[in-house]
């Protein structure tokens, strides 16, 4: 060593070297935790010597903090699930034309023009192209089993251990509001949710009718979906009656015709804003069909724009009621087009699938990357995906709902009541069918019937304990994530 610098290298100059080298080693040490640290996403900082040593090269090597997605309180009202627009029983529940989408009054005004496609009339506001395909997906990744709803799902699964089988189906189930001992068949049979039409309001005042469903729920070991079908224009089951409002909502044509999506916002929110007041936690809007031709059936319902506009309005909608913890329900997958009236009988939709891909389909994703909850199935025999069943009863349209669309959310069908089905199958065999097509929510007026139903498979083997089971378990999520235990 002397040798090497002139013999002029002092002791105590060898030892400052000597340190020097050893602070070196010391420095390759730290940064090699370091980056072992970024690897393996260990925070080393908390080793004393790696704490003190980490400070001197910040610049270098920035200590890597760990982020995980908070879990949110659970919070809020609630309000999530589809039930048809049309009213379960013609004849045992005879209702008035407006209870039936399919004769619905005229609205106030028939827009006979569209604004054009490219700006929000009355604010210049220039629209995209086509919703945003990088948009977060709350069904899915890390929207999906991480943080609140991973926190749901454990919570759903704590409640599901301890429910009886009868319970467990009893939750499947979404009826229409009884005209009598409303609470009493809610417990006795362990009911999901009611559905309420506009015999359920027309006598009734604001506190009579948020009497009647708070009884309901006190009757309930688990609480109770409570919806409505308040899309305005054509249905509107509340707010035609002055007790509740001084003028029935409007169509969201004539919305969006008055004021672009911001009218459309506001007057969702107002929407959400009456259900809650009287109880109810789940609206079955938005419509999610495109529709321009004024001749279809579900025109008048619909935003009559095309599939990108629609799925602008469907995503206003859904994001609105997302906000203020409101349920809605996208409704009728998958995609009305211009079929019949199911209400009356079997509709088929002859239509090829690029159809559904290119335009049916993309309002549904819209309305499910913006947080909908639950997917309503119509009763169309759509041939391109299964010519042989209605879309409610068809396992392969709830796989393309599940798979194509990745929708994790709650699925009901339409009304079981109606005669696109009642056509095609009995009552019974008709709900054992949706259970074993994937449908999670049964929206129906036979409980009586279709219960035990359900029931009998079961016990007989023909649907799985864990078929049930994996419904349940959404509809426990979906209860929770609209706060209906608080």
């Amino acid at each position: 060593m002397r040798k090497q610098y002139g013999g002029k290298l002092d002791r105590t100059t060898l030892h400052i070297l000597e340190a020097g080298l050893f602070l070196v080693l010391l420095l390759f040490f730290v940064i090699f935790l370091l980056l072992l640290q970024y690897q393996h996403g260990k925070d080393y900082t908390y080793s004393p010597m790696v704490a003190i040593s980490a400070s001197a090269v910040p610049a270098i090597f920035p200590p890597k903090i760990p982020v995980f997605p908070a879990v949110p309180e659970l919070s809020g009202d609630a309000e999530r699930l589809s039930g048809e627009d049309g009213s379960p029983s013609e004849t045992d529940n005879p209702v008035s034309p407006q209870d039936s989408p399919s004769s619905g009054s005229p609205e106030n005004t028939a827009p006979s023009s569209h604004p054009d496609a490219s700006s929000t009339p009355g604010t210049g506001e220039t629209l995209p192209d086509s919703p945003d395909p990088e948009s977060p997906d709350p069904n899915s990744g890390l929207w999906g089993a991480d943080g609140k709803e991973a926190a749901l799902r454990q919570q759903s699964l704590e409640l599901l251990a301890h429910m009886s089988l009868e319970e467990k189906v009893g939750q499947l189930f979404m009826v229409r509001f009884p005209k009598e001992n409303a609470a009493q068949t809610a417990a006795s049979y362990h009911l999901g949710g009611y559905i309420l039409f506009a015999r359920d309001f027309e006598n009734r005042n604001k506190e009579q009718v948020l009497s009647v469903i708070q009884d309901c729920q006190a009757a309930s070991q688990i609480p109770m979906l409570m919806g409505v079908d308040e899309e305005g224009g054509t249905v509107t089951r509340i707010s035609r009656f002055p007790q509740f409002r001084s003028s029935p909502f409007l169509s969201p044509q004539d919305l969006y015709q008055q004021g672009g999506f911001e009218a459309v916002r506001r007057d969702t929110l107002e929407k959400c804003s009456l259900l809650k007041e009287l109880g109810l936690n789940l609206n079955f809007a938005p419509v999610a069909d495109v529709s321009q031709d004024a001749g279809d059936f579900m025109y008048r319902r619909s935003f009559g724009q095309d599939a990108l506009l629609t799925a602008r309005y469907v995503e206003t909608v859904s994001a609105a009621m997302a906000e203020v913890h409101m349920g809605s329900v996208l409704k009728h997958f998958p995609g009305y087009g211009d079929n019949a009236d199911t209400h009356t009988g079997i509709a088929y939709d002859n239509r090829s699938y690029e159809t559904f891909t290119s335009s049916d389909f993309l309002p549904f994703e819209a309305g499910i990357r913006a947080g909908a909850d639950v997917v309503l199935v119509s009763h169309n025999i759509v041939s391109c995906m299964d010519g042989q069943s209605p879309a409610s009863l068809s396992p392969q349209v709830h796989k393309i709902l599940r798979e194509d669309l990745g929708f994790s959310g709650v699925i009901i069908t339409d009304d079981l009541y109606m005669d696109g089905v009642r056509h095609f199958t009995s009552d019974a065999q008709a709900a054992v069918q949706a259970v074993l097509a994937g449908n999670d929510l049964l929206c129906c007026t036979d409980y009586e019937v279709q219960i035990p139903a359900v029931l009998k498979a079961v016990e007989n083997g023909v649907i799985s304990i864990e078929r049930i089971d994996e419904s349940v378990l959404r509809i426990l999520q979906l209860k929770l994530s609209l706060g209906l235990w608080e």
